[in-house]
């Protein structure tokens, strides 16, 4: 979720910082004109990174001025809406479940819901595969054009679903299109917060996140409202509007810090994998998201098929959402002080705990428990799942080592909710895709474990 961060070092230890003096100039060019600096301008590390303070902090949340000699501009203010980025684009793919449910209920009824599933599951994967082209891409200084394009791109797709009327076409607009656009614009929002941030990155990137969850929240409640007064095409090209707005604000002002790399290298470096830790960290996340959006795919759904009232049913995965902000929040706290991996490794395993509870759950107080604790132990992992990748070398060169691991990942959220639709399908129970997922991400937790060993070669250490 974040590429941008980090070059491909093959060490298996946590490296904080690189050695390379940063090039003397008489004067630093401004932020709006970083993309246009020449590449030779480029460091390998940033002595100078603000690692938190005022205009730092306001880069997360959503102001950023530009400044001249060290000193705040006298021009306009900058507003450099990361958030809206992260809420218009992964924040609108949490709302997958909405979507599932209404295409199983009338849609897409005639379909099974393991191929509908598909769609999401698209939309999923491609929101972490284009970190390995982009990533590269940020780091050679492209930013506003693909952005731009991609903002286009998703802005047209969220109108032309309101006009699908088959699968093929549901999977094209929503599933691809949507799907590629959210992943360039998410990539591109979360490679500009590592600008700012070093020794704090884990509670920048928890709180950059937090537009997921705003937007996993508000959206559910946007479309089955509006579903419920409006037609499905209207609420389509409401939300369309509503989108253009978020990423309007995005493309009229987002800017990176430093100038492009003179040689960021290539797109895919193969021998990254020669590093143990990083490749069983790599297979870790891959396993887990076979399981990770199942209970968010299918929470609304079971609510209804089991009885529950069914506007109680669908505001579960807003409720969802919703908490996992407090567990983004808190784990990037926790993260900064303890260590990444030792915060999302237990966090982890209570989602994985949760996701075996979900399909006994029944009934409303229970359904509710399982959102909130799920939503909580998932915003941990959501949040922190890309910073043991970046401290794993040099902070400077984030595309490769994070859009490869993500790319990997990215398989995993494609197959994993098909896959327990086709369980659904075939043993019409719940609780036999519960054992599935919760496995998968049980299994993940067992091999981020190995990959911590490997990298302290101790039990007991920040890692």
């Amino acid at each position: 979720m974040k590429t941008g961060l980090a070059s491909a070092a093959s060490s298996t230890t946590f490296s904080q910082t690189a050695g390379h003096p940063q090039a003397d100039h008489e004067k630093p060019p401004t932020y709006g004109d970083v993309e246009k600096a020449n590449a030779g301008d480029a460091v390998d590390d940033d002595p100078d990174c603000p690692d938190g303070g005022l205009r730092a902090w306001l880069v997360i949340v959503g102001v950023c001025q530009s400044r001249r000699d060290g000193k705040m501009s006298a021009n306009p203010p900058r507003v450099m809406q990361v958030s809206c980025g992260i809420c218009a684009t992964f924040g609108f793919v949490n709302a997958w479940g909405i979507f599932q449910a209404y295409y199983e209920q009338y849609t897409l009824r005639t379909m099974s819901p393991s191929d509908i599933a598909w769609i999401g599951s698209v939309q999923y994967a491609l929101v972490f595969m284009p970190g390995l082209a982009f990533g590269r891409l940020f780091d050679m200084g492209y930013l506003r054009l693909p952005v731009f394009l991609a903002s286009a791109l998703l802005i047209a797709c969220t109108f032309l679903t309101a006009e699908c009327k088959e699968f093929w076409q549901f999977l094209l607009c929503q599933g691809f299109g949507m799907g590629l656009a959210s992943g360039t614009v998410f990539t591109a929002a979360a490679g500009v917060v590592t600008h700012w941030f070093r020794k704090k990155l884990g509670l920048a990137l928890a709180c950059m996140a937090c537009g997921s969850s705003i937007g996993g929240t508000i959206f559910p409640i946007i479309l089955k409202n509006l579903i419920e007064r409006q037609s499905f095409q209207w609420t389509l090209r409401i939300m369309g509007f509503i989108v253009a707005a978020f990423l309007l604000v995005l493309n009229l002002t987002v800017a990176r810090r430093l100038p492009p790399k003179p040689d960021p290298g290539p797109f895919v470096n193969l021998a990254l994998f020669k590093s143990a830790a990083y490749s069983v960290y790599s297979l870790g996340l891959f396993i887990g998201f076979l399981g990770l959006y199942t209970c968010l795919t299918y929470l609304s759904i079971s609510g209804v098929l089991a009885g529950v009232d069914p506007d109680l049913s669908f505001y579960l995965l807003s409720i969802a959402n919703a908490t996992s902000l407090f567990g983004r929040i808190g784990g990037g706290l926790l993260a900064d002080s303890c260590g990444p991996l030792n915060v999302l490794i237990p966090g982890t395993l209570i989602a994985g705990v949760m996701t075996y509870a979900w399909p006994f759950a029944t009934t409303k107080g229970p359904l509710i428990v399982v959102a909130i604790i799920y939503g909580i132990s998932s915003g941990v992992f959501v949040a922190l799942m890309a910073q043991p990748i970046v401290r794993m070398g040099k902070v400077t060169d984030a595309g490769m080592r994070t859009g490869m691991a993500f790319t990997v990942m990215s398989f995993g959220a494609l197959a994993g909710p098909p896959i327990s639709g086709a369980i659904l399908d075939h043993t019409s129970s719940f609780k036999n895709v519960g054992y599935y997922a919760g496995t998968c991400i049980v299994v993940s937790v067992v091999l981020l474990g190995i990959s911590r060993q490997i990298m302290l070669g101790k039990f007991i250490g920040k890692a």
